[in-house]
């Protein structure tokens, strides 16, 4: 077998016997990395230090995944202008938090032969929010709804990033102001 040391020197190609040996005189672990190779490779290695190390590795990961979360507004074809804005502040907001955003136009009755008006509606939504987030899928009709995704310009894990950095930067400046204040003598405040 080829043989790597614990330092990842490579020792060369030993006998089995002599790799046992060389390991309990370290008191190292003898592990197999690429048992498919010709030779296989083995390492020296403190093996719960290598499963603590991977099990730290995956648990990094996991946190710096972000799960896509997806908002759904629903809107009407005939919508007042008013709602419209509120319901546009709705997706604003979610899309600074970094989620994607499922806009449902519903149509009803006579509406279901004007899909042309959702159309239009879901138009100007996509340029009022072109800013924060762009248009994932377009407006498609799905029986008596027409549906458009809009995806976020931002990934969640930056929202984040950001906060954490803004919370940081305020909590630094308040100590600073603290700090400031008590150097001041009394008779001066």
């Amino acid at each position: 077998m080829r043989l790597v040391g614990p330092a990842g020197e490579q020792v060369g190609i030993v006998r089995i016997e002599d790799a046992l040996r060389l390991a309990q005189e370290a008191d190292l672990d003898l592990v197999e990395v690429a048992p498919n190779s010709r030779p296989p490779v083995c390492k020296l290695m403190d093996f719960g230090k290598f499963k603590y190390e991977a099990a730290m590795k995956a648990r990094e990961t996991r946190r710096n995944q972000t799960n896509v979360i997806i908002k759904e507004m629903k809107l009407r074809p005939k919508i007042d202008p008013h709602d419209y804005g509120t319901k546009k502040g709705h997706i604003e907001r979610f899309l600074k938090a970094g989620d994607k955003v499922k806009v449902t136009i519903m149509f009803r009755g006579r509406e279901q032969s004007r899909p042309e008006l959702g159309f239009r509606l879901l138009q100007k939504l996509a340029e009022d929010v072109a800013d924060l987030g762009i248009v994932e899928s377009t407006p498609k009709q799905d029986g008596r709804n027409m549906v458009m995704v809009i995806a976020p310009l931002r990934k969640k894990s930056d929202v984040k990033h950001d906060k954490d950095t803004a919370a940081k930067t305020l909590e630094e400046e308040m100590l600073g102001d603290i700090e400031a204040s008590a150097d001041v003598p009394a008779a001066e405040q």
